[in-house]
Parts: C-alpha cells; structure tokens; sequence
C-alpha cells in the first residue's frame, strides 16, 4: 500500500523517513520527492509498506518530525487527483 507523507523539513532523507517507519511497518519503498534541478526536497515523500502495516502508518498521522507535524495519509490515485471543482481546461476558453 502507497501511503502519502507531507509536510516534511526540506532536510529529510530517505534514512530519516526509513527510521521514523521501520518501528511501525515492514517498508518496502520509499520515494522523497526531490526539485530535478536542485535535487532538494518539495517536502512531500511516498512510502510503500504492506498493506496489513498500513493502519500503524496512518496512526503516524499528525506526528512531528524537526519540528512540524507531519501528514500522512494513503496515496491517491492518479485519477483521483483532479484539478478544483468546477474549474474548466485551459483549451475550453472562446475567443
């Protein structure tokens, strides 16, 4: 199961996020999102764990590392993440 962590200090690692888990869920992945060109964190990572560990993971909702409080809940799917409700495409505009 994919599960979503945001909210993370630009300074954590996938050691940090792998530490933080390990206790709680047998990890099997873990993703920080990086910038492509500065290679430093957006702040948000995704971690895969099995899926009967889930339930310990989210527990973690709410806990502080470095000072902020983190949010982890499970992973959308791609087409779960849609744009605002109501909100048009760009190409639908009239000229």
């Amino acid at each position: 199961m994919e599960i979503y962590v945001g909210n993370l200090p630009y300074s954590t690692t996938q050691q940090t996020l792998e530490e933080l888990f390990r206790p709680h869920a047998e990890v099997d992945r873990i993703n920080v999102i990086t910038d492509r060109g500065t290679g430093q964190s957006k702040g948000f990572a995704f971690v895969t764990v099995a899926a009967r560990d889930a339930d310990a993971i989210l527990q973690l909702n709410g806990t502080l590392l470095d000072g902020r409080a983190l949010r982890i809940n499970e992973a959308r799917g791609k087409d779960d993440r849609s744009g605002p409700r109501g909100a048009r495409p760009r190409n639908d505009r009239t000229y």
